[in-house]
């Protein structure tokens, strides 16, 4: 005889709900079950049939028991407004209760429970999936575990599948129980498990629940979860997803049997077999990778996410430790202590000043799967690698004034940026990366010493006699409204003139590379003879302080003043131009309440004046500290820039940034005292005779603070200075100094100027710089760095057909000539498929311009910006592309057949890809 049932209030409840609507007027309801609890088992109200009822439930083992229990419920009073019903569960057989009692009762007779039945009628549903009926789990999980609300409907038939998913939601806290659908994955239940009464739920369950909640999830999740619930039965959920990143480290290591054994201790009994510690460790594996990658994003949530994946890794190494694996997973991909191996063996290879092996060993920095999220150490060790290609290359030699800024604006100037990226050391504040890295910028400071060494003694020289008349090559910096602000107010445009005081060539190419280039076209003057254009770096007044300089610069003259000299020059340099001006200083442009950028100058950039802004805030933080406790700037760090590039904009104005003089930081350790040295003026020049680390000027462009023209002693080595300590200083001969960034911007390439061209993005940096996959970019892509061959007529290099690509320095008008020879992109310009394409594609390049982008693009690994992609056509045939993105969008649908992306913008249109293998299937396979 099959036991009887255990029955507790709701089910008792869910029986009355059924019996009351059929029970004409009887009062007692006999329940062929078993209490959860013997004896008297207490009273509840109960709303059913449109009343209310006080239910009294007794568990009773006799007949006369029943018997006695309905008389003294018959002779207690009623209650106004309730009816009473007795409930009586028991294990009496319901042929030895008398007739008399069995009239009384609803249906006449003791009523089974049908569990099946009361589900059905908890989610209100017609009819149950075959398959639960069987699963008395399921079922008495349903029963005991209704939420408040009830269980969610379900139409008709109530499937296995939302049952469970409901059971989970209201028993283990994954998902809303009321909601129609839940989404359960690894990522999930991985995060579930790091939740604090998750775990404590499951492991309170019955084990029949256990292992039939178990079964279903490894259904549904797959064969990850039953390890991971076993360890949440085991109180141990919260180290799932760390032993989860264990075990893969684990399994990719060469880790021996005796790491085997640590983490079979580590796992305990939660690992029921090897079998199941592959998709175990796969499933953490991809969740931790999802984690990651949420967290490299940007924003308050990704600093949430980042804290979430350190915490599971740093305990993950935690547990490595107590088991002793942590020598035997050194090195692993995703571990902290990982990440930290792979830092110390940088450090080691940058002693040997090796390029080859410092590649290598950043290379396995940035693979790591932490290396984006300890962006900061990373970005240190890319910066010292950096510098080991600079310093592995050729010793740099200052040979003259102008050559010596365009280099440091080019190329010596990035060195300081490294430098400065450096000085603030390892973020994870490892001794042993950051003395290797203290070696290292002490080889640098070295080398660079020397230059500005040499840069001084030139100066000395050229100062003597250098003025206007006589620059001897040099860009002045009187002389940069004439030669960069003036061609871009031809043809009636209106610059804005942004004037950055103290900006040295550090920090431009920092604000140069956070402009939107899908705004902003940085745009230089053309070079004779087929030089390669660059960047122009003029040379400040001496000494190099804001007095002289920006003065000179705003008047187009060697002068020196205050802001009303200023004012008064910049408005005559334009007035003799037949244009009028504004300049405006600090607390002339900024907003007041509810205003971004002051009423005036946003009229004066609605109108036709050119209009210049004096902006402080480089030059204000060498006093205030700011320059020496950060290493980056960005656009946002100078205070209004970004809202005068955007006003600049919507008003379609080119742009000019340029500095009146640059800086040096203060990278001496504390307690450094200034020199003991007579007749200091400024913290880096005096009067008097010179001595170490100071050059003696003078000459036409070396002014007293009246303009007339002096002589003085100035400090070229960086760590001289005669003042009290700041962040940073200026007014000395050094290059960081002397050397001041111009950058000239377009909104539109209809504002580049007569002998102007665009300068791609490949351009801006040294190859040095750009020098390696680990620094994002491929060494194929580097090369886009050095000159392009000029146009000419020379007789043709052809490749052979099939083969690679053959890079040609010169292109003739001859190379079409050969059917099916030459380069690949010469042989895709002469099929047939190219030839058809192009009728249907108005203002189509030539096949000449076609064929150097298609080539580039292909030496660069297939990706390259809009600027570089011009910057080859333009280079191939002599024409300028005025607009990059316009080109490339030409470019795609000529090589786009049938909507194949064989050419497309991508990272939100910064840079043109080519797919080479479509490329190659779309012209030149063999379609005969």
């Amino acid at each position: 005889m099959a036991p009887r049932p255990v029955v507790g209030r709701r089910v008792i409840e869910a029986l009355l709900e059924t019996e009351l609507m059929n029970a004409e007027g009887r009062r007692l309801l006999l329940v062929d079950a078993v209490h959860e609890e013997s004896g008297h088992c207490g009273e509840f109200t109960l709303r059913a049939d449109g009343r209310m009822h006080r239910v009294r439930v007794t568990d009773q083992d006799s007949a006369l028991g029943i018997a006695d229990a309905w008389q003294r419920h018959l002779a207690e009073p009623e209650d106004a407004g309730e009816e009473r019903i007795l409930v009586v569960t028991g294990r009496v057989p319901a042929d030895q209760i008398g007739w008399d009692l069995r009239a009384q009762a609803m249906r006449g007779r003791p009523v089974g429970v049908d569990r099946a039945d009361i589900v059905k009628q908890l989610f209100g549903a017609a009819d149950l999936d075959p398959r639960m009926v069987g699963e008395t789990w399921l079922l008495d999980a349903i029963l005991d575990t209704e939420p408040p609300g009830g269980w969610p409907r379900s139409g008709t038939v109530v499937t296995r599948d939302h049952a469970v998913r409901a059971l989970i939601s209201a028993r283990l806290g994954l998902g809303d129980v009321t909601a129609d659908t839940l989404d359960l994955d690894a990522d999930r239940l991985f995060s579930w498990t790091r939740t604090a009464a998750g775990p404590a739920a499951f492991a309170a369950l019955p084990a029949a629940q256990r292992e039939g909640l178990t079964g279903w999830l490894a259904e549904a999740v797959g064969p990850s979860a039953p390890t991971l619930l076993a360890l949440a039965a085991a109180g141990r959920g919260g180290d799932a997803l760390p032993l989860g990143a264990l075990a893969t480290a684990v399994l990719h290591a060469d880790a021996g049997n005796a790491a085997g054994f640590g983490l079979g201790a580590l796992f305990g009994q939660a690992l029921e077999s090897y079998d199941r510690l592959p998709p175990f460790a796969e499933a953490a594996d991809g969740v931790l990778s999802r984690w990651i990658a949420q967290a490299e994003g940007a924003g308050q949530h990704s600093e949430e996410a980042r804290d979430r994946v350190l915490a599971v890794l740093d305990r993950a190494d935690r547990l490595a430790q107590e088991a002793h694996l942590s020598g035997p997973l050194s090195g692993d991909r995703m571990l902290p202590s990982g990440y930290r191996a792979r830092l110390h063996a940088l450090a080691d290879a940058l002693d040997s000043r090796e390029p080859a092996a410092a590649e290598a060993a950043l290379r396995r920095v940035t693979e790591h799967q932490l290396a984006e999220l300890h962006a900061e150490s990373t970005a240190a060790a890319r910066a010292a690698v950096r510098l080991v290609r600079w310093l592995a290359g050729p010793v740099p030699q200052v040979t003259s004034v102008a050559q010596g800024v365009r280099e440091h604006l080019a190329s010596w100037g990035w060195a300081d940026r490294a430098v400065s990226v450096l000085t603030e050391g390892d973020a994870g504040r490892d001794q042993a990366v950051g003395h290797a890295y203290e070696r290292l910028i002490g080889a640098v400071r070295q080398r660079r010493s020397l230059l500005d060494e040499q840069f001084a003694e030139r100066l000395a020289v050229w100062a003597e006699g250098a003025s206007q008349q006589a620059p001897s090559g040099a860009l002045l910096i009187e002389d940069v409204l004439e030669k960069a602000a003036a061609p871009l107010a031809a043809k009636d445009s209106r610059p804005l003139i942004l004037v950055l005081d103290g900006m040295s060539a550090e920090v431009a190419v920092q604000l140069a590379d956070g402009l939107d280039r899908r705004v902003w076209t940085e745009i230089v003057p053309k070079t004779g003879q087929g030089g390669v254009p660059g960047r122009l770096a003029a040379v400040s007044m001496l000494p190099t302080v804001t007095r002289i300089s920006r003065a000179s610069l705003l008047s187009g003259a060697a002068t020196a003043g205050g802001q009303s000299a200023e004012q008064a020059g910049f408005a005559a340099f334009w007035k003799k131009r037949h244009r009028s001006a504004a300049l405006f200083h600090k607390g002339g442009y900024e907003g007041g309440p509810g205003h971004r950028l002051a009423p005036a100058l946003l009229d004066a950039l609605v109108g036709d004046q050119v209009v210049g802004v004096v902006l402080n805030t480089i030059d204000d933080s060498l006093a205030s500290g700011r320059e020496g406790s950060r290493t980056h700037w960005r656009l946002r760090d100078v205070a209004k820039l970004p809202d005068l590039l955007n006003a600049a904009r919507d008003y379609g104005r080119p742009v000019l940034l340029v500095s009146d003089h640059g800086h040096v930081v203060d990278r001496t350790p504390h307690g450094h005292r200034p020199a003991d040295v007579p007749g200091a003026e400024s913290a880096r020049w005096r009067t008097g005779a010179p001595g170490a680390g100071e050059v003696a000027l003078a000459g036409p462009r070396v002014l007293a603070a009246d303009g007339r023209p002096t002589a003085l002693t100035a400090a070229w080595r960086d760590d001289l200075r005669y003042t009290a300590r700041q962040a940073g200083y200026h007014g000395g001969a050094s290059l960081a100094e002397v050397t001041v960034p111009v950058i000239a911007l377009v909104p539109s390439a209809d504002l580049i100027p007569q002998n102007w061209t665009l300068l791609p993005r490949e351009r801006t940096a040294p190859a040095w710089w750009r020098g390696g996959p680990a620094d994002g970019d491929s060494p194929a892509a580097v090369r886009t760095t050095a000159p392009m061959a000029a146009p000419t007529t020379a007789a043709p290099v052809v490749a052979a057909a099939g083969g690679g690509r053959k890079h040609r320095a010169q292109h003739g008008e001859g190379i079409f000539m050969l059917p099916g020879l030459g380069t690949t992109g010469e042989r895709v310009v002469q099929t047939a498929q190219f030839r058809a394409q192009r009728e249907f594609v108005r203002h189509a390049p030539t096949e000449k311009a076609v064929a150097a982008v298609i080539d580039a693009l292909l030496d660069a690994g297939g990706k390259l910006s809009p600027g570089a992609v011009a910057a080859a056509a333009q280079a191939a045939t002599g024409k300028s592309q005025r607009n990059p993105e316009r080109f490339a969008t030409v470019l795609e649908r000529l090589l786009n057949i049938d909507g194949y992306p064989v050419l497309g913008l991508v990272d939100s249109g910064h840079t043109v890809q080519l797919n080479k293998a479509l490329l190659e299937q779309q012209f030149l396979a063999d379609r005969s």
